[in-house]
C-alpha cells in the first residue's frame, strides 16, 4: 500500500487502526498488528471503533442526512450496530444484537447487515445505504478529523461484544466411572 502511494514506512506519522467491534481473533490480530507497526516505527497507534468510520462515510458521501443506524454483520445471525446523528457522532451503542432487535424506528440503515437482512432492517441488496464495509481512506480521514479536533485516539482496547468460543477445560473426566 505504502509503494502504491509513493511513500515509505518513515513517511508514517501516525498507525489507524478500527477497534471492533469484530470477530474476535480477526480483531486481536487487527490490535497487535498496528501497535506492532507503530511500535516498530516509533510512531503512535491511532483506535477508533470501525461503526464510527462507516458512519462517517456515510456523511461525506452524502448518503444520510438525519439520524441513522450502521449495522454490520456479526455472524451467528447477528449484527454489529449502532446509532448516529445527522453529523455523524454516535448516540448509542456498540451493541451486538439480533436484526429484527435493532431500534431502526424509520432510520435508514448503512452497513453490510442492512444488505444481509433487508426485511428487518430496511436495506436493500441492490441499492445500499452509503459504503457497505468501512474502507482504509474512511479510517485514515476519521482519524485524521477527530486527532484535529483534540480527541483522545490512544486506547486500542478490543471492543468485544460478545465473549469469545473458547472456554477454559473444566477438571478431567474419569474414565473409570
Amino acid at each position: 500500500m505504502l509503494a502504491q502511494a509513493g511513500r515509505a514506512p518513515a513517511d508514517l506519522t501516525g498507525v489507524a487502526v478500527g477497534t471492533g467491534p469484530g470477530p474476535f481473533t480477526g480483531l486481536r490480530v487487527g490490535l497487535v498488528t498496528a501497535q506492532a507497526l507503530a511500535e516498530a516505527l516509533g510512531v503512535p497507534a491511532h483506535g477508533v471503533c470501525t461503526l464510527d468510520v462507516l458512519a462517517a462515510e456515510a456523511v461525506a458521501l452524502g448518503a444520510v442526512d438525519g439520524p441513522f443506524v450502521v449495522a454490520t454483520d456479526a455472524r451467528r445471525r447477528e449484527v454489529y450496530w449502532a446509532a448516529y446523528d445527522a453529523a455523524g457522532e454516535r448516540t448509542d451503542g456498540p451493541h451486538v444484537d439480533l436484526p429484527a432487535s435493532v431500534p431502526v424506528d424509520g432510520r435508514p440503515v448503512v452497513g453490510r447487515g442492512a444488505s444481509l437482512y433487508p426485511e428487518h432492517l430496511g436495506g436493500d441488496p441492490a441499492d445500499p445505504i452509503g459504503p457497505l464495509d468501512p474502507s482504509a481512506a474512511g479510517l485514515a480521514d476519521l482519524v485524521v478529523r477527530r486527532l484535529a479536533r483534540g480527541d483522545d485516539l490512544s486506547d486500542l482496547s478490543p471492543r468485544y461484544l460478545r465473549r469469545p468460543d473458547v472456554h477454559e477445560a473444566g477438571p478431567r473426566k474419569s474414565v473409570l466411572t
